[in-house]
């Protein structure tokens, strides 16, 4: 079989975070996916990047669903998705050492034409390449491959990337250095971030309004300020800054915001949530 010839990442995560069985992930990708596309608001303009949340599917899947449907039927031929390393690395930026990453629906390779590009151009701007890693544990950017497997109209390459280096002048880089070396790709940008964490709905609300604001005005600057300064949070506040400077080297002008809601959407407990917003980036 394909995936037999590979050097795959195992999923650290299929069995816990989304079903191992492919037919019951299949069906719940579906579900979601067909749920949102009958509520999704007017797009106008091409859709180049997503923000999508990356809790376990139960949770987050339900909003997932609608950045995924905004591009469902497409068919860019490399995917970028910048996620959170949530764990101790102590490098900047990593990046898989596999040759693709196995989910239940099947292997998602690597394009590591595009990897290599990239790092060169990376390391001639900051200093430094992403590292690659083996047998990461990272949920943030897993979690979305199903999602595209199942919405996009064909196979497509990866190029991962899990930042911990969330300073401006890097984020911006890396985003500005994708836009670059995929400039002349069908290539579709993918940001991974959940909003607050633990706070009461109501406030939680109120945070993550503020963030899905700066990021529907592709405000990457904005987005890292309203973090750091803590009137709005995303975990993955970096991804985000980056795949907005890169939407905005491709001529994107404005983002919409498709979803919101909380973990206790799902939980019925509202005393504590996590907040999921979906958005697409239109040029």
């Amino acid at each position: 079989m394909f995936e037999q010839s590979l050097d795959l990442r195992p999923s650290p995560i299929a069995g816990t975070w989304y079903p191992a069985d492919p037919a019951a992930l299949a069906a719940e990708v579906d579900h979601y996916l067909q749920t949102a596309a009958a509520h999704l608001p007017p797009l106008e303009g091409e859709v180049v990047g997503v923000v999508a949340p990356h809790a376990g599917i139960r949770y987050s899947g339900p909003v997932a669903g609608y950045a995924f449907a905004a591009v469902q039927g497409s068919a860019p031929d490399v995917v970028a998705v910048l996620s959170p390393m949530h764990h101790p690395y102590p490098d900047p930026l990593l990046t898989t050492a596999h040759v693709a990453y196995a989910t239940p629906l099947g292997a998602v390779p690597v394009d590591h034409e595009a990897l290599h590009a990239f790092s060169e151009a990376l390391y001639a701007r900051l200093g430094f390449a992403p590292t690659p890693v083996v047998n990461d544990p990272e949920h943030a950017l897993e979690i979305e491959l199903p999602f595209l497997q199942r919405a996009l109209a064909a196979p497509f390459r990866l190029l991962p990337l899990m930042l911990r280096d969330y300073r401006a002048e890097t984020c911006q880089a890396i985003g500005e250095t994708l836009a670059e070396v995929l400039a002349d790709r069908a290539a579709l940008l993918v940001a991974s971030s959940d909003l607050s964490h633990y706070y009461p709905a109501p406030v939680a609300r109120r945070l993550d309004q503020t963030m899905l604001q700066r990021i529907a005005a592709l405000d990457p600057e904005g987005v890292l300020q309203a973090d750091q300064e803590g009137v709005g949070f995303a975990c993955g506040a970096g991804p985000v800054a980056a795949v907005l400077w890169a939407a905005r080297a491709w001529g994107a002008r404005r983002g919409v915001v498709l979803h919101y809601a909380t973990s206790g959407d799902v939980t019925g407990d509202h005393s504590a949530v996590v907040g999921y917003g979906a958005v697409a980036i239109l040029r």
